[in-house]
């Protein structure tokens, strides 16, 4: 895993050039960070997701705002809010579903069903 540092100065960059796409993926990049670590920070990774699907929503990038509910849906799951979970994880499938992407399909179906039962 790259070090949080090449993540924050791409974040830095980003916004200096107003660069909002590539902002948009950064916020995920460090969300996942924040959530995957050995010590996963709930709020910060919490909050950047939310920054990133705003933005990805404004923007009108669907796969990132899809890929921004199931990074939520797998926080909520760690966390044990399984209804925040399934609720992500349900707007990632049907995100999926609707624009093809049968590959992200295929990784989000199993975290809703697991969220379902």
């Amino acid at each position: 895993m790259l070090p949080q540092v090449y993540p924050r100065a791409t974040l830095d960059a980003s916004r200096r050039i107003r660069a909002r796409g590539l902002e948009a993926w950064v916020l995920r990049v460090l969300a996942d960070i924040a959530s995957r670590s050995a010590t996963p920070d709930f709020e910060k990774a919490q909050g950047l997701y939310r920054e990133a699907l705003d933005l990805a929503d404004m923007l009108g990038m669907r796969p990132l705002v899809a890929h921004c509910h199931l990074g939520l849906g797998k926080l909520y799951r760690r966390t044990g809010k399984q209804q925040e979970a399934k609720e992500h994880f349900a707007t990632a499938t049907t995100m999926y579903r609707e624009m093809g992407m049968t590959y992200w399909l295929e990784k989000a179906e199993p975290e809703l069903a697991r969220a379902s039962g």
